[in-house]
This record gives structure tokens, sequence and C-alpha cells, in this order.
């Protein structure tokens, strides 16, 4: 079941600075691997180092007197960046804005000769944007046969362009910045107001907001800082598990209620697990507690400042485990008595506040936990070990951000969830919201990334782990199934600037028009292609099709479908096997008299090629106490088949044109309904 959606300014600054803030947080975070693999490099290998070895650490000469390279430059001043450059690429389009977001970052690099992960921040998304909008220019203009020349070709020569507008353009800028922000950086250090920096840094940990001054300048500012003295300050201003710990331990002692009783497995999670946010609620409860994060904060830095200690690397998460694994080699006293004063000056405030005060903080956690997720803009995954799990969510969310992300998931992702993305995309389009994506996936495939999740009802158990922070939504049959009005509707409440434009019944019928299936079957965000020719082979031709069925019931009828895939030589009958163990999962019946079995995810691997295949049978059969009139045959490989999945979805939502295929007395009036699909 679906939870209350609490629905949020889309416009305020808050959230706007927390958007970008989290997609700087999306170029980084998957490429700290990349960052500890350095940081450990550089803490072991360098001249300084507990191993030094030249030919890593990039010192001294090698036996022909040519200078060493070692690891730890090229790595941070080639791989990191381009890592971030692709990534960020990829955000924005997929694959192939990842490769000309990389290319561009190159431009930058060498222009630049410094490590430039701000350039990257920028070159990245700038090449997959930017790619994107040309792609968008010869969309369905491309020939039959070019798409591999002109892909290719206009990848690199948009690619060479932006490399050169980074060589020439961006890097001087990105430069003059980075000098520009150490230099301040610098100023604070040597007049010892570098602490002061904490009265931003911990409010803005509790309201979500860190990531734009971590990801977007603490860490790139820091890693240029290491590279050249060993080390940097920076990556503890925002990390020290200090302050957090310290209100904590304040709740254990002082607190009452389900706070103290909680605080002791969040002050675990907190200090070991490095998930900062589990000890936010705790100061939502009590605003006034964030001056305890602020003192513990600024002591955590001036003892770092006094020792000159520091990190040689990020430490993400912020665990302790994770600080010591990369402090420096001289820095481990100054560190480590840095996490230690921090809890103690927080723990200290903390507690003469809860002591002084009528509240204990004894205020119901849960509506402060709440409140936090209200800001983080969906479930926090720590949020279970405060109040565990809510009465009424049933594994869903309390939704508090848009709805733009909606997948279908089904075993295989090529079917039924193929099919139900299809019609609800066209019950949203008439509801006024054409920029909410409605994809499918396979179940395996699935991230937590999406604002709604739809499956069959046998299958949501499956899917709930793999997306925890979305609302879920169970449904019987794909094709006609009630809860879409309901899924309109939340996209309608959650985007309430937009609907306020649009005011239609969230009942109203789909499109005339049903658009391709707009997503790939693994991470959705590629629009598909027209079903053309597989290797000289359509999806659908005039033999796949038959009007007369002779099978009598579900089990027969999925061997004559198989069978039709079979004499094409789309499948291997291990294929058709596997028809029938996906339909003793989870059965295939869509609605409107329409099942379309398939294979499970693991048998695609026996499919040679995307077929399709119709079957009518006028009498109808049982299908699982189901009654059905048509049998479409399902195998697809790189999503060929969705498109013709597009046009029986379309029809079928359509009673008018059910009943003409009831009436059809020729396959070419079935393929008339279908469309060209093999053009």
């Amino acid at each position: 079941m679906a939870t209350e959606t609490v629905a949020k300014p889309r416009t305020s600054v808050r959230v706007g600075v927390q958007k970008f803030g989290t997609f700087l947080s999306g170029m980084i975070m998957p490429n700290i691997g990349a960052f500890i693999a350095w940081g450990l490099i550089t803490a072991l290998f360098i001249e300084k180092g507990w191993i030094p070895v030249p030919a890593l650490g990039g010192f001294g000469t090698n036996a022909e007197g040519v200078p060493n390279i070692g690891l730890v430059g090229p790595m941070i001043t080639y791989l990191l960046p381009l890592l971030i450059g692709y990534t960020g690429g990829k955000m924005v389009h997929d694959v192939r804005g990842g490769v000309v977001g990389a290319i561009g970052t190159m431009g930058v690099i060498v222009g630049a000769g410094i490590p430039m992960f701000i350039g990257a921040m920028i070159m990245g998304p700038l090449g997959g944007w930017t790619m994107k909008q040309l792609d968008r220019l010869w969309d369905g203009k491309i020939r039959p046969g070019f798409e591999m020349l002109v892909n290719n070709f206009s990848a690199g020569i948009w690619g060479a362009l932006l490399a050169m507008l980074g060589f020439y353009g961006i890097s001087p800028l990105v430069s003059a910045f980075s000098t520009g922000a150490g230099n301040v950086v610098q100023f604070l250090v040597n007049n010892g107001l570098l602490p002061l920096t904490s009265i931003f840094i911990e409010p803005a940990k509790v309201l979500f907001l860190n990531n734009a001054i971590n990801h977007g300048v603490l860490t790139p500012l820091g890693i240029q800082q290491s590279l050249e003295q060993g080390k940097s300050i920076l990556f503890l201003l925002e990390a020290n598990p200090g302050p957090g710990l310290g209100i904590l331990l304040a709740y254990m002692f002082f607190g009452r209620g389900a706070a103290k009783a909680s605080a002791p497995g969040a002050a675990i999670i907190h200090f070991l697990g490095g998930i900062h946010e589990i000890y936010f609620p705790y100061v939502l409860m009590k605003p006034i507690l964030i001056l305890a994060a602020i003192g513990g904060g600024m002591t955590g830095i001036a003892t770092l400042a006094i020792t000159n200690s520091g990190l040689v690397a990020p430490a993400a998460p912020g665990s302790i485990i994770a600080v010591i694994a990369q402090t420096s080699r001289d820095s481990y006293v100054g560190v480590i008595l840095a996490v230690i004063l921090a809890t103690a000056v927080s723990f200290l405030i903390a507690s003469l506040i809860l002591r002084t005060s009528k509240n204990k903080g004894e205020d119901d956690l849960t509506e402060a936990t709440s409140r936090m997720e209200a800001m983080k803009g969906k479930k926090s995954s720590v949020s279970s070990a405060l109040v565990g799990e809510r009465a009424g969510d049933q594994g869903g969310t309390v939704l508090t951000r848009p709805v733009q992300n909606i997948v279908f998931a089904c075993d295989a992702g090529m079917g039924s969830s193929a099919m139900g993305a299809s019609v609800l995309r066209n019950k949203i389009k008439a509801a006024g919201f054409p920029d909410v994506k409605v994809t499918n996936s396979a179940i395996a495939n699935l991230n937590d990334t999406y604002d709604v999740v739809v499956t069959h009802e046998d299958l949501t158990e499956r899917a709930q782990p793999r997306t925890a922070s979305a609302v879920h939504y169970s449904v019987d049959n794909f094709m006609n199934s009630p809860r879409y009005d309901e899924i309109v509707e939340l996209v309608r409440s959650s985007n309430s600037e937009e609907g306020a434009a649009s005011e239609e019944s969230t009942t109203a019928e789909p499109a005339a028009a049903a658009q391709p299936v707009a997503a790939a079957a693994t991470h959705g965000a590629h629009a598909a292609e027209p079903a053309a020719a597989v290797e000289g082979k359509g999806v659908l031709l005039r033999e796949s099709v038959v009007l007369n069925g002779t099978a009598a019931d579900r089990d027969s009828a999925i061997d004559e479908a198989g069978k039709l895939l079979l004499d094409r030589g789309a499948v291997d009958v291990s294929y058709v096997h596997a028809m029938h163990e996906r339909e003793e999962s989870v059965s295939t019946y869509m609605g409107s008299f329409l099942a379309i079995p398939h294979g499970t995810n693991d048998a695609k691997e026996h499919i040679n090629h995307s077929a399709v295949s119709i079957i009518r049978y006028p009498q109808g059969i049982d299908w699982g106490g189901k009654q059905v009139k048509f049998v479409v045959g399902v195998a697809g490989l790189n999503n060929e088949h969705l498109h013709i999945l597009s046009s029986i979805a379309k029809i079928f939502t359509n009673k008018a044109q059910v009943a003409q295929l009831e009436e059809a007395t020729t396959v070419d009036e079935v393929l008339e309904l279908f469309g060209k699909v093999n053009a």
C-alpha cells in the first residue's frame, strides 16, 4: 500500500541547494573507492610514506636516471578527474554522455596541468547534456543501417570540440577559481578562523545541504592541498564523527523515552558505520542542540589546525574506521585527539542543554525522523533503527519529493512490465505530466533511484528491498488496474505546481498515439528504438499471427505461442520451458482478455533475436481463473520488441480496438492495428 504523500515546494532555496549538492555527490560518491585507493597508495609509497617506493611513489630516478612517474601523480591528475567527468556525463545521458563528458574533461586536465576536479564536475555534465540535445535533433531521422555511423562520429566530433573548449576556455576559469578558493582557505588557516566554518557546516549537515559544500568545494580543494602537502585538514571539516557522537551520548545519559532508548544503537551506527544522518532527528527534536554540534565541530577543527594534522584522502562514509584509514602518517595523534575533543565538547554542551531544560528529549522521535526525511527528500536508510517500521507503512514510504521517475518491474523486465509502463505513461501524459518518466525493468536490475515502483502483487516483496525509498504499488494485472488512477493522483499532488495548470480527470483515456516505451530493461533512461529489422528478421511477422488458436488451456497456449517463436529461430526450447517457469511464479495475465507469456530473466541467454507471436482464441481459454482471448508470446533482446508491446498496450486499453481484434478475419487486419512495427 502506498503511503501519504507530503508535497514540498520545489522552488525553495533549500531544495535547490540540496538537489545541486546531491548531483555533485552523485559524481563523487560512486568513485570513492578510487579516492581511497589513491589515498592508500599515497600513504604507503610516497617519500614520506610508511613504505617509500620510488617507482610507485613517484620520487627519485630509475636506473637510467629518468625521474620516476609513479602512480600517485597520474592517478590524481588523470584517473580521478576522468572518472568524475565520466560519471557526471553518464548521470545526464547514460554511457554516451559519460564518454563525451570524459573527453571534455581531458581538455580541462591538460589545459590546467593540475588535478581538475571542479573542471571535471563542469565538463562531465556539460558533455552529457549537450550530447543529449544533439541526439534529439536527429532522433528518428537516421536511415536504417546508418545509426552506428552517425552515433559514433557525432560523439567523436562533439567530444573533440568540447575538449578544445575545456583546454582553451574552461581550464583558465577553473584554475583561477581553484586558486582563489585555496587562498581563502589559507587565509582562514593563517588567521585561525577555520574553526568558524562549523557555524555553517554543522547546520548544513542537519538540513542535508552539506553535499554542495563538502563534495563541491572541500573535497576538490582538499585533494589539491593533499597533493602539495601530503595531507589536508579540509577532509575532516565535515566528516568528523565527534560532534554527532557527543549529542547521542548526551541523550544516552540525560534523555528520556524513545530518544534515550534508541541513542546507544544510533551512536554505534553513526561512529562505526559513518552514517551521520542518524543523529539528525535528535537535533530536530531540540534544535538548540545544534550549538553542541557547532561547538564540537569548532573544537575538532581547532585541534587539527594546532597539531597540523589531516587526512591524505576523503573519509567516506564518515566512520572512525575510514577516518583512521585515511589519516596521514604524522597525524594520528592530532586526528584522534580532534575526534575525542570534538565528542567531549559536544557532549558537555548537549548535556547542559538537556539537564537545564524541561524537555529532556522525550518528544516523538517518529515525528522528528519524518521531518528529517522531509528535508532529505526520501526515506532514510537508517530510520528504522530509530523508530522501527511505521504502522501502516507496509514497505512503502512517505514521499516528500515530486514524482518524476516511475518504474514497472517484473521478473524478466521485457513483457508485462513494458505493457504496464506504456499504459500508465499514456494516462500520465493525458493528465498533463509528459515529463514524468515511466520505465520498465527486471527486478534484478532495480536500484534505489525511483520515486514509484509498480509490481505484480506476487513480486512486491522482492522489489521492496532494492527500492526502499520509493512508494510501492502492487497490482493484480498490468493493463487496467485501478491503482493506476491512484498513481496519477500521486503524480498530480506531488507535482502540485505543475498540476495547477492541468485539472483533467485522473481517469482520462490514454493519448491517441502511444509513444515508444521509454526505457531499457536494465537501468531505465534510454528511449527505445523502433522495432526495426534484426539481422533481417522483423519482430512481428505474418507467420507469427494466428487467428484461431487450438489450445484449450493455459499451458497448451504457452506451448503454442512458444512454438511460433521456435519456428522462427528466435529462441531455443529452453526458453519455452522458462515461459512455463515464469507463469508458475507470477501470472502474465494482463487484463482485457490478454496474456503475454515470456521467459524468466535468466532465460535471456536462450533468445537468438527478438520476436513476438500473437494467437487469438475466439472462445476464450481459462488462464488461472481469468478468461483470455489473446496470447502474445514475447522474446526480447536490446528492447527491439518494446515498440510492438507499446502498440499492444495502446490497443488493449481501447475497447473499440479490442472489439476490432475480436472481429478481424485476416492477419492483415491485425497487423494494420499494430501499425508498421517492422518499418
